[in-house]
């Protein structure tokens, strides 16, 4: 079964209060930007790859993507960089990666996308924990996401509950969802 053309999406508009507000995107790790290592391994995957940013847009469109900043105001989360992502998709399927995670799948489009189950929402689950910001959604989901977000909701599990999303296990390669929160994580990445 072939995916159909998927706009990819990576996450990088939060304010990264473990990284002491350092723009966590754009730390260094390995001498890369980290949301360049997520867009290496997204981009063979898609069509084309958007950023959600709130801040340093310009060092984000050097990478030659869209960058979109939350069209709610307040950083409300993840799903307000989802949310912006999908009003403004070309594509019916987004791929959202967090940019904090340079080692996810490179079969990730297409795993989410035969795991998804005929539901409008998927996401990434290692056997252990579940990673709702590595998700594949359909832009149908633009509604339901708004008025969930200005019910003041942020919790991103829950409105993946609410939409029946289902869980696609990753077992086989936990160490893909690896992820870095501190600049402490970054230095010590390959140590």
């Amino acid at each position: 079964m072939s995916i159909p053309s998927i706009t990819g999406a990576i996450l990088a508009g939060g304010q990264a209060t473990r990284m002491g507000g350092a723009d966590k995107g754009l730390i260094l790790l390995d001498g890369i930007p980290l949301y360049q290592h997520v867009l290496k391994r997204i981009q063979p995957q898609v069509k084309q790859v958007v950023i959600s940013a709130n801040r340093n847009i310009e060092e984000y469109e050097q990478s030659g993507c869209a960058v979109f900043s939350d069209s709610l105001s307040g950083f409300k989360g993840p799903l307000a960089g989802m949310l912006t992502i999908l009003e403004n998709s070309p594509t019916e399927w987004v791929l959202f990666s967090s940019c904090d995670t340079p080692l996810i799948p490179q079969d990730l489009a297409q795993r989410l996308w035969l795991g998804k189950n005929n539901q409008l929402a998927a996401y990434a689950h290692d056997g252990d924990r579940s990673h709702p910001t590595i998700a594949l959604l359909n832009t149908q989901l633009v509604q339901p996401l708004r008025n969930y977000l200005l019910g003041g909701d942020r919790k991103l599990m829950i409105f993946l509950s609410q939409q029946q999303a289902t869980a696609v296990n990753f077992q086989d390669n936990p160490q893909a969802f690896k992820n870095i929160n501190t600049l402490d994580e970054c230095k010590n990445w390959n140590q």
